[in-house]
């Protein structure tokens, strides 16, 4: 089968947990290269997982020719300037998410892949999900009639000593949290916000640990959002919801973002309660396995430039009405 030789510019959580393992599953990826801060923490991972190339630097790791594609799990207001560099480079890109840290900066990287002639693509794992796609096909066949309202909430543990703390490092509960949100109502409901009224609670740092808005979509559908990393610092809680509510029932599921396995939801319609399960694969490696094709046989990135763009622009607003 043919396969892209995969290059990782840095050895994030999100990579080790995610990404890498996802990559591991992927039968169109080669480990091919992965670069760190420290030739020691980059040999360590290409221990750990199986890389043929080992790089104490990032530049050096697109100085390789070898390398096809790149993923990208640097803290997010790096994000723009070295996926430049790869797309200069002649790489392929996936970065994650959230891609840029405006709709500005999305632009200039979606402006930059296309004079490079090379593909970009912002990681949202969860979005190559069967379970979404199943979702989708239920609102779209009308099974809860027509969508009024959508609910989405995501809250975790509150953070320590992490970049997600601090403003100049693209840190906060939308930008790491609100961007799963975000998407989803997107994808759901297929329409951009005319609306948005939001608000906040800001750290010392100046960061927002807890958002909350409220959303009138352009095609009636109306929604709020709730995100936070205020549960204690000890405690290893988490809450996710997604309710979507329409003229003849509703959905409701309150399965945790990136799941696989089993999964379910549950539809209400009339009097009829209907258990959706999915079989559910490593999100991470669907992710991988599609931008893979993108490359080698020019298929549509699930998640084009326009989502992307779109989506920078609801977190912008929200952002923008909270005050960050």
């Amino acid at each position: 089968m043919d396969k892209v030789n995969w290059g990782v510019l840095g050895t994030a959580n999100i990579a080790s947990y995610g990404t890498i393992p996802g990559m591991q599953l992927s039968e169109s990826c080669s480990l091919y290269a992965i670069a760190g801060r420290s030739m020691e923490k980059a040999e360590s991972f290409k221990e750990r997982f199986g890389f043929q190339k080992a790089y104490g630097s990032y530049d050096e790791l697109l100085e390789d020719e070898k390398v096809q594609a790149v993923y990208i799990p640097l803290p997010n207001n790096l994000h723009i300037s070295w996926v430049k560099k790869a797309l200069k480079a002649g790489k392929h890109v996936l970065c994650e998410k959230p891609i840029g840290m405006n709709a500005e900066e999305v632009r200039e990287m979606f402006k930059a892949a296309d004079e490079s002639g090379r593909m970009l693509m912002e990681a949202y794992a969860y979005l190559h999900s069967p379970y979404v796609e199943s979702l989708k096909k239920d609102i779209d066949e009308k099974i809860i009639g027509d969508v009024d309202y959508i609910e989405s909430a995501f809250i975790t543990q509150g953070y320590k000593e992490d970049f997600r703390l601090h403003k100049e490092l693209g840190g906060g509960a939308m930008y790491d949290l609100g961007c799963y949100c975000t998407t989803m109502m997107l994808t759901l409901t297929e329409s951009e916000p005319d609306f948005i009224k939001a608000s906040a609670e800001f750290s010392d740092e100046g960061v927002d640990l807890n958002t909350a808005a409220v959303i009138r979509f352009k095609n009636g559908v109306r929604g709020s959002l709730n995100v936070g990393m205020i549960f204690g610092e000890k405690s290893n809680s988490r809450f996710d919801r997604l309710y979507i509510h329409g003229s003849k029932g509703c959905i409701k599921s309150d399965v945790e973002y990136n799941q696989e396995g089993n999964i379910s939801y549950i539809i209400y319609a009339g009097d009829e309660v209907i258990e959706r399960k999915i079989s559910v694969p490593q999100n991470y490696s669907l992710e991988i396995e599609q931008l893979s094709r993108c490359i080698l046989y020019n298929e549509k990135p699930h998640i084009t430039a326009d989502f992307s763009i779109r989506n920078a622009e609801f977190i912008d607003a929200v952002l923008r009405e909270a005050g960050y």
